[in-house]
C-alpha cells in the first residue's frame, strides 16, 4: 500500500534556520520584525498537519472519482468541498496576504513551503486555491480602488476562488490570436463574449462565487498582443443574479483527475477592466509569475514524494542477495541494498533536497524584493527573482516528472499499478511542464527576454551570488566544492557570451539553444544550493544531528550536477 504522506518538517527547519537564516532578514523588515523561527516553524507544522490529515487522505479518492459535469456545474470528488471549508476556517488563504485586506502578512517564503506540502499531499485539490495568491497580487497592483474593494476581501479570505482565463481554442501560447471581445457599457463596466479553454477550477462547487481574470480585446484594440486588455469577471453579480459565464465542457485528463479543467463560454458577461486599456499582459504577468513559482514547487513536491515512496518500498521489498549482504539472516535482501537501486535512491533524495533548498531561497528573495529596507538590496533580489522564476518553473517541473518516472522503476511491476501510489505521481506531475507557460516558453523568456535584453546583467547578479556562496564554502574548508561552483559559473557566462555573439549574425540561434541553456542554468542553481548546503551543514552545529550526512549528500549531488551541466554545455555547443 502507498506510504502515508508526511510533511518535511526537519528539512524546513534546516532551510529556514541555518541555511537561509531567514530570521536575520525578517528582523530588518518592519512587516516581519516580530516573527521568529519558532513561530514560523509552528505555523508550518500546523500547515503540515492540515495537509497530512485533511488533504492526503483525499488524494487517491480524487484520482479515482474525478470530477463530473452535472447540468452545467462541476461536481468535485467526495470530501474536496469539506476540505476547502476547513482550509478557509483555519485562515490558510490569508497566510501571506496584505493585512490591509484582511491578510496575516506572513512571508511569501512560508506560503511557498505550504504550497509544496499541499501539492505533495494532494496536487489535484491544491489546484483550486492555487491561483488565489496571483489573483490577489494582480488586483492589488493594477485594479482600481472600486474593483479592489469589491473583489479583494472575499479573495483574500478565500470566500471566493479565482481562475486565469488566457487560452482559447485557437490561441494557446500565441496570445496574438486571441478573439474574446470586451464591449464597454455606459456604467464603466464591459460585456465579455468569447470562449476560453483549459481553465483550472472553472465551475467548481467549493465556493459560491468564482472570479475570472480574463484577457480580451476592446473594440479599438490594435492587432497582436499590444491590443489585449485584462478584465475581472465574476460568476455571480452583486444582486445575486448569475453572470453570463457558462461551463461548456470538462476535460478528461491523463492526471490530476480531481482538479476540474473546463472550457468556459462568456456571453455578454459583466466585467471590469484591470489596469490600462491594451496593457493586459503586463497586468496578467503578475498573476502568471506567481503561478509559475507555484508550479516550480509542484516539481519539488513530486520529486520529494517519489523519493519517499521509492525509499519505503525499496527497504521492504526483498529480492536476491546483495554484496555485501544487508541482512544475512534473511533469504533475500531488500532491493535498497543493490547498487543500481542504491544509486537511484540517492539521486532521488539528492535532487529533491536541493530543489527544495533552491525553491525556498527563491521564496525568500521575493520577500527581500518586496520588503527589504535597502533599495539596492530590493533591486538585486528582484533581478534574481526575474532570472530564476522561469528557470525554477521549467527545470524543477521537468526534474519532478523525470524523477517520478525513474522512481517508478524501483517498484518493478508494482509501480505500474495503483496500490503503491507512484503511478499517480508520474501522471499528475506531467502537466506542470506544460501549463503556466510551457517549459519551452520559459526557456525563450530566460534567454531572449531576460538575458539578451539586459546584456546579461541579471546573470552577473547571479554570478555574484554564486561567488558569495563559494567564498563561504572556502571558509568552511570546502575549497574543492567552491572551485567546482566557480568553474560552472564561469562556463555558463562564457556560454552566454557565445550565444550573444551568434545572435548578432543569426537571429534564430538563441531559440535553438534556449532549452539547453535553461537546463544548464538550472543545474548551476542547484549546484549553488549544494555548495551552500554542504558549507552550512559542515560548519553550523545548528544544522542538526544529521549534518554530516546532509553535507555528504550535497557534495555527492554536486558531482552529479557537474556531469549533467557538462553534458548540457556540450549539447549547446553542438546546437549553436
Amino acid at each position: 500500500m502507498s506510504l502515508p504522506w508526511q510533511p518535511p518538517l526537519d528539512d524546513i527547519a534546516f532551510l529556514l534556520g541555518p541555511w537561509l537564516r531567514a530570521r536575520d532578514d525578517w528582523k530588518r523588515i518592519p512587516r516581519f520584525a516580530a516573527l521568529d523561527l519558532d513561530t514560523a516553524e509552528a505555523v508550518l507544522a500546523e500547515a503540515g498537519r492540515f495537509c497530512a490529515e485533511v488533504l492526503a487522505p483525499l488524494n487517491a479518492v480524487g484520482d479515482l472519482q474525478g470530477c463530473r459535469l452535472v447540468d452545467g456545474c462541476v461536481r468535485t470528488p467526495d470530501g474536496f468541498a469539506q476540505a476547502y471549508r476547513r482550509y478557509v476556517a483555519d485562515g490558510w488563504p490569508a497566510l501571506a496576504r496584505d493585512p490591509e485586506w484582511g491578510g496575516q502578512g506572513l512571508p511569501a517564503l512560508l506560503e511557498l513551503a505550504f504550497t509544496e506540502m499541499q501539492v505533495g499531499a494532494n496536487h489535484a485539490w491544491t489546484m483550486y486555491p492555487g491561483l488565489l495568491a496571483g489573483a490577489v497580487a494582480c488586483l492589488q497592483a493594477h485594479a482600481s480602488p472600486d474593483v479592489q474593494a469589491r473583489f479583494l476581501p472575499p479573495l483574500v479570505g478565500g470566500e471566493w476562488l479565482a481562475t486565469m482565463c488566457l487560452t482559447e481554442p485557437q490561441a494557446g501560447s500565441d496570445l496574438s490570436l486571441l478573439r474574446t471581445r470586451a464591449v464597454p457599457a455606459a456604467d464603466g463596466s464591459v460585456r465579455i463574449t468569447g470562449a476560453k479553454v483549459f481553465i483550472s477550477g472553472g465551475g467548481q462547487d467549493l465556493t459560491p462565487n468564482i472570479v475570472h481574470l480574463v484577457l480580451a480585446r476592446l473594440p479599438d484594440a490594435p492587432p497582436g498582443t499590444r491590443g489585449i486588455s485584462l478584465f475581472v469577471v465574476p460568476d455571480m453579480l452583486e444582486d445575486g443574479s448569475r453572470n453570463g459565464v457558462f461551463v461548456d465542457g470538462l476535460e478528461h485528463k491523463m492526471g490530476l483527475h480531481g482538479s476540474a479543467t473546463t472550457a468556459l463560454r462568456f456571453e455578454g458577461a459583466v466585467g471590469w477592466r484591470v489596469g490600462e486599456a491594451h496593457r493586459g499582459l503586463p497586468a496578467m504577468f503578475v498573476m502568471m509569475n506567481a503561478a509559475r513559482l507555484h508550479a516550480a514547487m509542484q516539481g519539488v513536491a513530486h520529486a520529494a514524494r517519489a523519493s519517499e515512496l521509492a525509499h519505503a518500498y525499496a527497504h521492504q521489498r526483498r529480492q536476491m542477495r546483495a554484496e555485501p549482504r544487508m541482512e544475512p539472516e534473511q533469504p533475500a535482501d531488500p532491493i535498497a541494498a543493490h547498487p543500481p537501486i542504491r544509486h537511484l535512491l540517492r539521486c532521488l533524495r539528492g535532487w529533491s533536497e536541493q530543489m527544495r533548498a533552491a525553491g525556498y531561497w527563491l521564496g525568500h528573495l521575493i520577500d527581500l524584493h518586496e520588503h527589504a529596507p535597502d533599495a539596492d538590496e530590493r533591486r538585486r533580489a528582484g533581478m534574481l527573482v526575474e532570472l530564476l522564476t522561469p528557470v525554477a518553473k521549467a527545470h524543477f517541473t521537468e526534474c519532478g516528472h523525470l524523477l517520478a518516472n525513474r522512481a517508478l522503476q524501483a517498484f518493478g511491476g508494482y509501480g505500474y499499478v495503483r496500490e503503491y501510489g507512484i503511478e499517480q505521481v508520474v501522471r499528475d506531475s506531467r502537466i506542470a511542464m506544460i501549463y503556466e507557460g510551457s517549459n519551452e516558453i520559459q526557456a525563450l523568456d530566460l534567454l531572449q527576454r531576460k538575458l539578451l535584453a539586459d546584456d546579461g546583467a541579471r546573470l552577473t547578479v547571479f554570478a555574484d551570488e554564486c561567488e558569495r556562496v563559494a567564498a563561504k564554502a572556502e571558509g568552511a574548508g570546502l575549497a574543492a566544492a567552491a572551485g567546482v561552483l566557480r568553474r560552472l559559473c564561469r562556463r555558463l557566462s562564457a556560454a552566454f557570451e557565445r550565444v550573444r555573439a551568434a545572435a548578432a549574425s543569426d537571429a534564430s540561434a538563441p531559440a535553438r539553444v534556449a532549452d539547453t541553456f535553461l537546463r544548464a542554468t538550472g543545474q548551476l542553481l542547484l549546484a549553488c544550493a549544494c555548495v551552500r548546503t554542504a558549507a552550512v551543514a559542515s560548519g553550523d552545529t545548528g544544522a542538526g544531528a544529521d549534518a554530516c550526512e546532509r553535507a555528504e549528500r550535497a557534495l555527492w549531488m554536486l558531482g552529479e550536477l557537474r556531469l549533467e551541466f557538462n553534458a548540457q554545455l556540450a549539447r549547446l555547443r553542438a546546437t549553436s
